[in-house]
Protein backbone atom coordinates (compact mmCIF):
# COMPACT_ATOMS: atom_id res chain seq x y z
CA UNK A 1 0.00 0.00 0.00
CA UNK A 2 1.28 3.45 -0.90
CA UNK A 3 1.82 5.96 1.87
CA UNK A 4 0.88 9.58 1.16
CA UNK A 5 2.90 12.25 2.92
CA UNK A 6 1.58 15.37 1.15
CA UNK A 7 -0.98 17.61 2.81
CA UNK A 8 -4.43 18.50 1.50
CA UNK A 9 -6.26 21.78 1.96
CA UNK A 10 -9.97 21.47 2.69
CA UNK A 11 -12.24 24.29 3.84
CA UNK A 12 -9.17 26.51 3.93
CA UNK A 13 -7.44 24.25 6.47
CA UNK A 14 -4.53 21.87 6.07
CA UNK A 15 -5.40 18.26 6.86
CA UNK A 16 -3.22 15.16 6.95
CA UNK A 17 -4.35 12.46 4.51
CA UNK A 18 -3.99 9.73 7.14
CA UNK A 19 -7.02 10.85 9.14
CA UNK A 20 -7.64 12.80 12.33
CA UNK A 21 -7.47 12.33 16.09
CA UNK A 22 -10.52 10.08 15.92
CA UNK A 23 -10.09 7.87 12.84
CA UNK A 24 -7.45 6.69 10.37
CA UNK A 25 -8.79 7.29 6.85
CA UNK A 26 -7.88 8.85 3.52
CA UNK A 27 -11.04 10.73 2.73
CA UNK A 28 -13.20 13.58 3.97
CA UNK A 29 -16.92 13.31 4.59
CA UNK A 30 -19.04 15.88 2.80
CA UNK A 31 -21.47 17.03 5.46
CA UNK A 32 -25.06 16.74 4.20
CA UNK A 33 -26.07 19.62 6.49
CA UNK A 34 -23.66 22.35 5.36
CA UNK A 35 -21.77 20.85 2.42
CA UNK A 36 -18.38 21.28 4.10
CA UNK A 37 -15.76 18.53 4.08
CA UNK A 38 -14.40 17.15 7.33
CA UNK A 39 -12.36 14.06 8.16
CA UNK A 40 -15.13 12.85 10.47
CA UNK A 41 -18.39 13.93 12.05
CA UNK A 42 -16.67 14.58 15.39
CA UNK A 43 -14.28 17.05 13.76
CA UNK A 44 -17.30 18.67 12.09
CA UNK A 45 -19.29 18.94 15.30
CA UNK A 46 -16.33 20.49 17.13
CA UNK A 47 -16.07 23.29 14.55
CA UNK A 48 -19.68 23.95 13.58
CA UNK A 49 -22.75 25.04 15.55
CA UNK A 50 -24.71 21.98 14.45
CA UNK A 51 -24.19 18.22 14.24
CA UNK A 52 -23.58 16.02 11.24
CA UNK A 53 -25.88 13.05 10.70
CA UNK A 54 -23.47 10.34 9.59
CA UNK A 55 -26.29 8.20 8.24
CA UNK A 56 -27.16 10.89 5.67
CA UNK A 57 -23.65 11.19 4.22
CA UNK A 58 -23.75 10.61 0.46
CA UNK A 59 -20.39 11.90 -0.77
CA UNK A 60 -16.74 11.83 0.26
CA UNK A 61 -13.65 13.65 -1.00
CA UNK A 62 -10.44 11.71 -1.55
CA UNK A 63 -7.62 13.24 0.50
CA UNK A 64 -5.07 12.14 -2.11
CA UNK A 65 -6.55 13.26 -5.44
CA UNK A 66 -9.35 15.51 -4.08
CA UNK A 67 -12.01 13.78 -6.18
CA UNK A 68 -15.54 14.19 -4.79
CA UNK A 69 -17.51 10.99 -5.26
CA UNK A 70 -20.15 8.70 -3.87
CA UNK A 71 -19.30 7.28 -0.44
CA UNK A 72 -17.44 4.02 -1.01
CA UNK A 73 -14.38 2.15 0.23
CA UNK A 74 -12.01 2.78 -2.70
CA UNK A 75 -11.43 6.01 -4.61
CA UNK A 76 -12.85 5.81 -8.13
CA UNK A 77 -10.08 8.05 -9.45
CA UNK A 78 -6.78 7.01 -7.82
CA UNK A 79 -7.85 3.65 -6.31
CA UNK A 80 -6.57 4.52 -2.86
CA UNK A 81 -8.37 2.68 -0.05
CA UNK A 82 -10.14 5.19 2.17
CA UNK A 83 -10.24 2.83 5.14
CA UNK A 84 -9.49 -0.80 5.91
CA UNK A 85 -12.97 -0.94 7.38
CA UNK A 86 -15.96 0.75 5.78
CA UNK A 87 -19.60 0.62 6.85
CA UNK A 88 -22.04 1.78 4.17
CA UNK A 89 -24.68 2.44 6.84
CA UNK A 90 -22.72 4.56 9.35
CA UNK A 91 -20.26 5.70 6.65
CA UNK A 92 -17.45 4.84 9.02
CA UNK A 93 -13.95 4.60 7.55
CA UNK A 94 -11.16 3.42 9.84
CA UNK A 95 -8.25 1.05 10.27
CA UNK A 96 -9.14 -2.57 10.89
CA UNK A 97 -10.22 -3.10 14.50
CA UNK A 98 -12.42 -6.12 13.75
CA UNK A 99 -15.42 -3.78 13.64
CA UNK A 100 -18.91 -4.92 12.82
CA UNK A 101 -22.22 -3.14 12.36
CA UNK A 102 -24.91 -4.17 14.83
CA UNK A 103 -28.29 -3.58 13.27
CA UNK A 104 -30.28 -3.53 16.55
CA UNK A 105 -27.78 -1.11 18.16
CA UNK A 106 -27.74 0.97 15.00
CA UNK A 107 -23.97 1.61 15.19
CA UNK A 108 -20.62 -0.02 14.45
CA UNK A 109 -18.84 -1.72 17.32
CA UNK A 110 -15.31 -2.99 17.82
CA UNK A 111 -15.34 -6.77 17.66
CA UNK A 112 -14.65 -9.33 16.59
CA UNK A 113 -18.34 -10.05 16.03
CA UNK A 114 -18.11 -13.68 17.16
CA UNK A 115 -17.07 -12.59 20.66
CA UNK A 116 -20.19 -10.49 21.24
CA UNK A 117 -23.93 -10.95 21.25
CA UNK A 118 -26.81 -8.50 21.26
CA UNK A 119 -29.06 -8.72 24.32
CA UNK A 120 -32.56 -7.87 23.13
CA UNK A 121 -33.69 -6.77 26.60
CA UNK A 122 -30.67 -4.60 27.43
CA UNK A 123 -30.63 -3.52 23.78
CA UNK A 124 -26.84 -3.59 23.88
CA UNK A 125 -23.97 -5.74 22.62
CA UNK A 126 -22.21 -7.64 25.41
CA UNK A 127 -19.29 -10.07 25.49
CA UNK A 128 -20.31 -13.65 24.84
CA UNK A 129 -19.27 -14.71 28.36
CA UNK A 130 -22.22 -12.68 29.71
CA UNK A 131 -24.84 -14.54 27.70
CA UNK A 132 -27.41 -15.67 30.26
CA UNK A 133 -25.11 -14.44 33.02
CA UNK A 134 -25.62 -10.69 33.39
CA UNK A 135 -27.95 -8.29 35.15
CA UNK A 136 -30.66 -7.32 32.69
CA UNK A 137 -31.47 -3.61 32.56
CA UNK A 138 -34.18 -2.81 30.05
CA UNK A 139 -32.90 -0.59 27.24
CA UNK A 140 -29.54 -0.11 28.91
CA UNK A 141 -28.25 1.38 25.67
CA UNK A 142 -30.59 4.35 26.05
CA UNK A 143 -30.27 4.71 29.83
CA UNK A 144 -28.48 7.99 30.68
CA UNK A 145 -27.00 6.18 33.69
CA UNK A 146 -25.53 3.33 31.77
CA UNK A 147 -22.01 4.34 32.90
CA UNK A 148 -22.84 3.26 36.44
CA UNK A 149 -25.35 0.71 35.08
CA UNK A 150 -27.91 1.55 37.73
CA UNK A 151 -30.87 3.84 38.20
CA UNK A 152 -30.59 7.35 39.62
CA UNK A 153 -32.48 6.54 42.81
CA UNK A 154 -30.30 3.59 43.77
CA UNK A 155 -27.69 3.94 46.50
CA UNK A 156 -25.18 1.51 45.07
CA UNK A 157 -23.46 1.71 41.74
CA UNK A 158 -21.66 -0.82 39.64
CA UNK A 159 -19.10 1.50 38.11
CA UNK A 160 -17.53 0.17 34.94
CA UNK A 161 -13.75 -0.45 35.20
CA UNK A 162 -13.06 1.93 32.29
CA UNK A 163 -14.08 4.91 34.40
CA UNK A 164 -11.38 4.15 36.95
CA UNK A 165 -8.73 4.72 34.30
CA UNK A 166 -9.27 8.38 35.13
CA UNK A 167 -8.67 7.81 38.88
CA UNK A 168 -12.24 8.68 39.76
CA UNK A 169 -14.23 7.12 42.58
CA UNK A 170 -17.65 8.62 41.84
CA UNK A 171 -20.28 8.03 39.20
CA UNK A 172 -19.69 10.82 36.66
CA UNK A 173 -23.42 11.53 36.43
CA UNK A 174 -24.98 11.24 39.89
CA UNK A 175 -21.67 11.82 41.76
CA UNK A 176 -22.33 9.06 44.32
CA UNK A 177 -19.18 7.42 45.70
CA UNK A 178 -18.42 3.98 44.37
CA UNK A 179 -17.17 2.88 47.79
CA UNK A 180 -16.80 4.14 51.34
CA UNK A 181 -14.00 6.73 51.44
CA UNK A 182 -14.01 7.16 55.25
CA UNK A 183 -10.81 5.20 55.85
CA UNK A 184 -9.07 7.09 53.09
CA UNK A 185 -9.97 10.49 54.54
CA UNK A 186 -8.92 9.37 58.04
CA UNK A 187 -5.51 8.38 56.70
CA UNK A 188 -5.23 11.73 54.94
CA UNK A 189 -5.96 13.52 58.24
CA UNK A 190 -3.26 11.49 60.00
CA UNK A 191 -0.72 12.27 57.30
CA UNK A 192 -1.50 15.97 57.50
CA UNK A 193 -1.27 15.95 61.32
CA UNK A 194 2.23 14.45 61.09
CA UNK A 195 3.38 17.02 58.54
CA UNK A 196 4.75 20.20 60.18
CA UNK A 197 3.42 23.47 58.82
CA UNK A 198 6.14 25.59 57.16
CA UNK A 199 7.03 28.62 59.30
CA UNK A 200 5.91 31.15 56.68
CA UNK A 201 2.39 29.67 56.65
CA UNK A 202 1.82 29.04 60.38
CA UNK A 203 -0.20 32.23 60.93
CA UNK A 204 -1.96 32.23 57.55
CA UNK A 205 -5.75 31.96 57.42
CA UNK A 206 -8.17 31.35 54.59
CA UNK A 207 -11.87 32.25 54.43
CA UNK A 208 -14.00 29.36 53.18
Amino acid sequence: RREYKEETVVNGKTAAPVGCDHYVRRCFLKAPCCGKAYVCRLCHDAEEDHQMDRFLVKEVQCSVCNTVQQAQKVCQECNVTFGDYYCDICHLFDKDKKQYHCQPCGICRIGPREKYFHCEKCNLCLVSDLRGNHKVIINLHYNPYYICRWSVNCQFHEILPLYFLFSAYRCPLCMHSAWNMENYWEQMDKDMAQSPMPTEYQDATVKV
